[in-house]
C-alpha cells in the first residue's frame, strides 16, 4: 500500500504546520530557519506520494534526530504550507536520493 500524502494530513494529527495559506517563498524560508538540514529537489519531485511544486530549487528540510522531515505543500485555492511529518528512516533517504545539493 503507498502512502498519499493528502489522505495522511485529513486522518491524522501526528504532524506540524508551521506555516499556512501562505506565499511559496515564506514557506521556504520557514523551513530553511526550522530544520536542521536541508536538501533542495527539483519542482515534480515525488515526495511522500504527491509531487511537490513550487519555485526551485525546493527545500525539504530534515532531522533524522527526531524522525521528521518539512516540507512545501501547495495545496490549489489554499496556498502553500510547511508541514513538519514524521517519516521513516527509509523516506529521508529516498529524498536524500533525489536531492540536488
Amino acid at each position: 500500500m503507498s502512502f498519499c500524502l493528502e489522505t495522511y494530513l485529513q486522518q491524522s494529527d501526528d504532524y506540524q504546520i508551521l506555516l499556512s495559506r501562505a506565499g511559496f517563498k515564506d514557506c521556504a524560508k520557514i523551513i530553511q530557519e526550522n530544520a536542521r538540514e536541508i536538501v533542495f529537489i527539483k519542482p515534480g519531485e515525488k515526495i511522500l506520494g504527491a509531487r511537490i511544486i513550487g519555485i526551485p530549487p525546493i527545500p525539504i528540510g530534515i532531522n533524522e534526530e527526531k524522525g521528521t522531515i518539512i516540507i512545501p505543500y501547495t495545496k490549489p485555492c489554499y496556498g502553500t504550507a510547511a508541514v513538519e511529518l514524521p517519516v521513516e528512516l527509509e523516506e529521508i533517504e529516498k529524498i536524500k536520493a533525489v536531492s540536488h545539493q
